[in-house]
């Protein structure tokens, strides 16, 4: 029936962007991320869970979000929004649809995890090291986060815009463009 969601269609959809070209998909096949999983695994030392608590992301899936984060300049809310909505990102980091995404929270304590041990820049490094050995470089990007805000109101007098337009100085006196007076009085 049109319109219904078909099992295939995820599939589908994929090797469309595939055949477009995926800049990720062609970075996970020049990458391999698990070289570094022992590095994460060191600077992360995570609790043995006795007490409970949701499961910790693999350390190499959210190493690859950070890395999305960093190509496309997002903040943590905005990856996890772009990680929700996006299926070459999902598919990047290794999330399937009815995965769980992590929520800008977790992003950020997983990031501040890795700055206390110091692994950041040394993981970005390894990073960058291994593109440029097989002859890549890693050019960031940005998505525009595309909101629609309501804009300042200018705040000047019709007379300050005109004296703006005639490209001429504020007459003397006024509020604008007026030197404060630094002058100290007599016996001082």
């Amino acid at each position: 029936m049109a319109g219904q969601p078909g099992f295939f269609d995820n599939e589908e959809r994929l090797k469309a962007l595939s055949a477009a070209g995926d800049p990720l998909e062609r970075l996970a096949l020049v990458v391999d991320f698990e070289v570094f999983r022992d590095a994460l695994e060191v600077a992360l030392s995570r609790s043995d869970r006795s007490k409970g608590g949701r499961p910790p992301y693999d350390p190499v899936v959210m190493f690859k979000v950070l890395v999305l984060q960093t190509l496309y300049t997002l903040s943590d809310d905005q990856t996890e929004y772009q990680l929700k909505d996006r299926l070459s990102f999902m598919r990047f980091v290794g999330l399937a649809l009815p995965d769980p995404v992590p929520d800008g929270k977790t992003i950020w304590l997983y990031r501040e995890q890795l700055a206390r041990a110091g692994a950041v820049e040394r993981l970005f490094a390894r990073f960058d090291d291994i593109l440029r050995s097989k002859g890549w470089l890693a050019m960031g990007g940005q998505i525009v986060d595309a909101r629609v805000i309501e804009a300042r109101r200018p705040r000047l007098t019709q007379t300050e815009k005109d004296t703006i337009k005639g490209a001429a100085f504020p007459p003397s006196g006024s509020r604008r463009g007026a030197p404060r007076s630094t002058a100290m009085g007599a016996g001082h």
